[in-house]
């Protein structure tokens, strides 16, 4: 049985990775010009279909509206019975269906065309109705699906959920859609920490433990233990970072030395320590943690004092 479900599995793959291929003989003029009446449309990219056609008309949607593209779903069996009323006069409807021959996909087209919309066939049978119909024509044919039977809709989906990620992503470079863009759009979430969180705003968040050269071993030991960061940085009367002394300094300083009551900040700190501006993003935080081989960094702002963050606060926010 492993070997059966190993191999048909395989099978389907190798159909479905043909059909991606393939794709690549598609992106001719026809798909430039689709894309660029995209971009050039002054409404909304209004997305529909039939079938699992519908459900690939969904994630494109998604993928439009996330990335700078205004897109709505519009269910093509809805269409006909009343919500083609969201279509507006400057929108721009791009149709979905693999034979392009459904009845449904003919009477949205006769209702868009009654519209004056113009209409962008994603179609998998250049010959079909659909084909003939739109003013601008998106190629996903596909020679086989991978369904055992050739029947269920499987490779045809691939090729158009491929295709609609193309057009998207053809459409972020027109637009000059960046990382900052896409933050604005996915604000929650480990992703959008990723790309908005920063390093002073978590350390804003926590205790700012610090102490001056003259500070006594115990009272340093006391700032280290109270804040629970594994550090504390040394400043001058300026708030200005002069060094930092951690957990391991202590251990090291209790290894070396039999008399310690004398001691100070001094006498233990590193001096010009690694520090990071409050404005960096805390994923790059996190790469030049792990880059310098530290558990925490010093926050500054324009030679400011802000505090630390610890690799345990960026595994806390999901950072790593």
């Amino acid at each position: 049985m492993k070997e059966t479900i190993l191999s048909t599995a395989r099978k389907a793959l190798a159909i479905e990775t043909e059909a991606v291929q393939t794709l690549e003989t598609y992106l001719d003029p026809l798909f430039a010009k689709a894309v660029e009446a995209i971009y050039q449309t002054k409404g909304k990219l209004i997305v529909t279909g039939i079938g699992k056609s519908a459900i690939i008309a969904q994630k494109i949607v998604a993928t439009c509206n996330s990335t700078g593209t205004p897109a709505i779903y519009l269910h093509a069996a809805d269409a006909i019975h009343g919500d083609s009323g969201m279509i507006s006069s400057d929108d721009i409807v791009l149709i979905i269906s693999k034979s392009g021959e459904s009845p449904e996909i003919k009477n949205l087209v006769q209702l868009i065309q009654h519209f004056g919309n113009p209409i962008i066939a994603m179609v998998g049978n250049m010959n079909s109705y659909l084909a003939k119909s739109g003013q601008f024509i998106i190629n996903t044919t596909v020679h086989q699906e991978a369904c055992i039977n050739n029947l269920a809709p499987t490779s045809s989906t691939t090729a158009q959920m491929v295709m609609g990620d193309l057009v998207a992503v053809a459409l972020m470079q027109l637009r000059g859609f960046e990382s900052k863009d896409f933050a604005r759009f996915h604000p929650g979430g480990n992703l959008g920490k990723q790309l908005t969180l920063t390093a002073g705003m978590i350390a804003e968040t926590n205790h700012q433990p610090s102490v001056q050269l003259t500070t006594s071993l115990k009272e340093v030991i006391t700032t280290i233990s109270k804040n629970r960061l594994g550090a504390t940085a040394v400043i001058d009367s300026n708030n200005k970072v002069l060094g930092i002394i951690t957990d391991g300094d202590i251990r090291r300083m209790l290894e070396t030395h039999n008399q310690f009551q004398d001691l100070t900040a001094k006498d233990i700190y590193h001096s010009n320590p690694i520090t990071i501006a409050a404005d960096t993003l805390a994923i790059e935080a996190a790469k030049w943690m792990e880059q310098k081989d530290i558990s925490q960094i010093i926050v500054v702002d324009k030679e400011q004092y802000k505090g630390i963050i610890h690799i345990h606060d960026l595994m806390k926010e999901g950072i790593i």
